[in-house]
């Protein structure tokens, strides 16, 4: 006997002058086919009005859609608001309201935060928005706690994303909530985009270093996670100091050796659970976390579950 999987239902709210740009990004990673890739959303727009929409490209698109649209929605997700101080209508913030009380999750793409600050809903809350627009954010929604160095923050049942191109890095991050990391890098490979930044990142983030600015650095400890390998060991392997080893990595990845490398094995981690059947304990010896109890500590806290939930929900098949 088949089972059916209930698709996803995305659905992105709209309004004039709608940025291409940051629809797009919604379009790309909820409502593009590919070929190989497992479909799991359904995409589509609506807007208050429905009819002739004019975008930032200097053209109209047709949305048939209204606000009703949103009452069946999984996923709502506003990809900007332009300009930023205009008022959200009466309506659309009824519909906003009864769409999360309903149980759909919230999402904003740069200046869409602020539309969704006007629900109320962010308030008492840390959110974000584009670094240029945060400081307005905090003036007129002081209730919110706004946090402009970071890529994302996710609440679970609402979600805000940095600048435009942040909003992917939060899409991928949810796609990777919702069916694991081994389909949310699909799909990034298919956009060739890099498959996970972590939400805490810092939005002025480099391009990623040529291998020789590290002197292969990254690679030589991602091929020795298993080994005890400190932040110390990290440095020698240089010849610098800690000090000019932490500098380095805040100027070029935005993070701190501690952090980048907890990252990684976390990650190592949460690619044997998909891909394995090995113990969780050796898993952790694997990725150089010593224990089992370390390695839930640890993975709890940079995933929010535990490594048992997590290959329940996201192993893949033999």
């Amino acid at each position: 006997m088949g089972y059916f999987l209930a698709m996803h239902r995305v659905m992105a709210l709209v309004r004039p002058v709608q940025s291409t740009f940051e629809l797009g990004i919604a379009a790309e990673v909820f409502g593009t086919e590919r070929a190989g890739v497992p479909r799991y959303y359904e995409f589509d727009v609506c807007t208050e009005k429905p009819g002739p929409v004019p975008t930032t490209a200097g053209y109209a698109m047709s949305v048939t859609r209204g606000l009703s649209a949103l009452s069946d929605a999984d996923t709502v997700l506003i990809p900007g608001w332009s300009p930023v101080e205009a008022p959200l209508p009466a309506p659309v913030r009824r519909a906003l309201l009864r769409a999360h009380a309903g149980g759909a999750r919230l999402v904003t793409i740069c200046s869409g935060v602020f539309a969704l600050a006007r629900t109320g809903l962010l308030d008492g809350r840390t959110a974000t928005t584009h670094w240029a627009r945060a400081a307005r954010l905090r003036e007129e929604f002081p209730r919110i706690q706004v946090k402009p160095d970071v890529l994302y923050v996710d609440h679970g049942d609402v979600a805000t994303s940095a600048g435009a191109g942040a909003g992917i890095d939060l899409c991928l991050h949810l796609v990777r909530r919702d069916h694991g990391a081994a389909h949310a890098a699909l799909v990034a490979r298919h956009m060739v985009m890099p498959p996970h930044r972590d939400g805490g990142q810092a939005q002025f983030v480099p391009a990623p270093p040529p291998e020789d600015e590290l002197d292969g650095l990254l690679a030589w400890a991602g091929e020795r996670l298993g080994a005890p390998l400190s932040v110390g060991d990290l440095a020698a392997h240089l010849n610098v100091s800690q000090r000019t080893l932490a500098r380095r990595f805040a100027d070029r990845l935005g993070t701190t050796p501690g952090a980048w490398l907890l990252a990684r094995r976390v990650t190592e981690a949460r690619t044997l659970l998909e891909e394995t059947g090995l113990p969780v304990e050796v898993i952790a010896t694997r990725v150089g976390l010593a224990s089992a109890v370390n390695l839930r500590r640890r993975f709890r806290d940079q995933v929010g579950t535990t490594p048992g939930a997590y290959r329940r929900a996201f192993r893949v098949s033999p």
